[in-house]
């Protein structure tokens, strides 16, 4: 992964930043502007240069860090992603919408003019790609940071890496683990809700399920993920079946790939929905 390096040494120029958003709902960077004074300590240490969620001044790069928000659903979209990677040192895209395609990514399994119909009054007059699509459909991304919102101390740690030239460390463990961790009763063991649990990365705090709600999915899904073999209780499933009950659907991170097919809606056609391209 690329490094920044800091910026420490007197009259070394300041690494600058962008913060930027596609289709989204602008909660990952709430949740930059949420970490308060770490962000006025940031702002010490770089030059916060795009990012118009909190400020007027713009700037189309170049950039040392760009971290992005949002799915590409748009046509400009996909052309304003290229431009900004051809100005950006380190590229992460930070949240569900960024990294898998976000709640709206949903539409994927239907056609752009049933969607549109159903919306809008003039569905002529919409301008959107077939699918809405992860960033890194379009180009490459450096890291990728998940989240429905983003963890602002998942959020913190990826800056301070980039500033300090290492690696970050991200967790990849099941929501499980966070569960027994705290102690938090099973809702799967105790039948009280169905859960994404063990197939989800950690991140949230097990939030869901500390209220005694099942997990679906937030974080995306973690390494080696068996969505499949949980819906079926470890039992062989047939992957042809469309409809897997045990199992909700991870509303916001509903197009990664390890559970496309797990996830698909019931209503949905015959078509493969991983030959989906934007």
């Amino acid at each position: 992964m690329a490094s920044i390096a800091p910026p420490t040494a007197a009259g070394r120029v300041r690494p600058r930043l962008g913060v930027v958003k596609f289709a989204s709902c602008d909660g990952c960077q709430l949740s930059l502007l949420d970490m308060q004074d770490d962000v006025l300590a940031l702002a010490e240490r770089i030059d916060i240069v795009e990012f118009p969620e909190a400020s007027s001044s713009r700037s189309a790069g170049p950039y040392d860090l760009l971290l992005v928000e949002g799915s590409v659903s748009t046509p400009d979209q996909a052309e304003e992603i290229k431009r900004m990677r051809a100005q950006a040192r380190m590229l992460v895209t930070i949240g569900a919408c960024a990294e898998t395609g976000g709640v709206q990514a949903l539409r994927n399994w239907m056609s752009l003019a049933e969607v549109a119909g159903t919306v809008y009054p003039r569905p002529a007059d919409i301008d959107s790609l077939e699918h809405a699509t992860p960033v890194s459909e379009h180009v490459n991304v450096d890291l990728e940071l998940p989240g429905c919102p983003v963890s602002t101390v998942q959020l913190r740690e990826v800056v301070a890496s980039v500033l300090l030239g290492r690696r970050p460390q991200l967790p990849n463990e099941a929501v499980c683990l966070d569960c027994k961790r705290r102690g938090i009763t099973c809702v799967l063991v105790t039948g009280t809700d169905h859960c994404l649990g063990p197939v989800t990365r950690t991140g949230c705090g097990a939030l869901c399920p500390s209220v005694g709600r099942g997990c679906f999915g937030c974080f995306g899904p973690r390494e080696n993920a068996n969505p499949i073999g949980l819906a079926s209780g470890g039992r062989p499933a047939d992957p042809a079946a469309r409809e897997l009950p045990m199992l909700p659907i991870p509303l916001f991170t509903a197009w990664a790939e390890a559970w496309r097919e797990s996830a698909r809606p019931a209503a949905a056609t015959d078509e493969d929905p991983t030959d989906a391209r934007h």
